[in-house]
């Protein structure tokens, strides 16, 4: 009785851990990806309408920057330089104070509209207004996904040329169904040595 509570717990443990490490192709996700978060001052009306008015001055400021990035490094590089000029873009609209930076910061798993990423550390651009204590905004910069176009069946082609494979875009996409296969398969192996 107390090997099976020991396997039992084993098993539980293994899964809890196996469950926090990226699984095959989602780190590299994380790598060519930069994200783009506008926190609010607050949750007042007001302040909420002025995030959306600031996030689409940030992506009327940087979209030509991102169309024209054909990698990471890119991109990376157009945003770092673009940084005084997106804090004038928010500031232009808002009377709140605006912070800018370029950074890592930790998502939870977000899903948008046809595709969906995983929790984790991505590259992403913030840009707080005031104090930042308001509801937030998140999209995806590069790859190009927060404009309209990117909204459509296939934007396979965007994710390939900003250097990802197909097994990340299926990852994204929820089409390969790999993720939990993987975790239930060894779920089985590992329940299966205690009969």
């Amino acid at each position: 009785m107390k090997i099976m509570a020991w396997i039992t717990a084993s098993i539980l443990t293994a899964y809890a851990l196996l469950s926090c490490f990226p699984l095959s192709g989602e780190e590299a996700i994380y790598d060519n990806m930069i994200r783009l978060h506008v926190i609010a001052q607050s949750d007042s009306a007001a302040d909420q309408a002025e995030k959306l008015q600031v996030r689409d001055a940030v992506l009327a400021c940087i979209g030509n920057a991102m169309e024209a990035s054909t990698d990471f490094d890119t991109a990376r590089a157009a945003v770092t330089e673009m940084i005084p000029s997106i804090e004038e873009a928010a500031r232009a609209v808002t009377g709140a104070p605006v912070t800018v930076t370029l950074g890592k910061e930790t998502y939870p798993v977000r899903q948008y509209e046809g595709f969906t990423l995983p929790a984790g550390e991505y590259t992403s651009l913030r840009v707080i207004l005031g104090e930042g204590e308001g509801q937030n905004w998140w999209c995806v910069l590069f790859p190009r996904l927060c404009t309209a176009r990117a909204v459509k069946d296939s934007f396979y082609e965007d994710f390939i040329a900003a250097g990802f494979t197909p097994e990340q875009y299926r990852i994204i996409k929820n089409e390969s169904g790999v993720k939990y296969k993987i975790r239930f398969k060894i779920l089985e192996i590992l329940s299966g040595w205690g009969k």
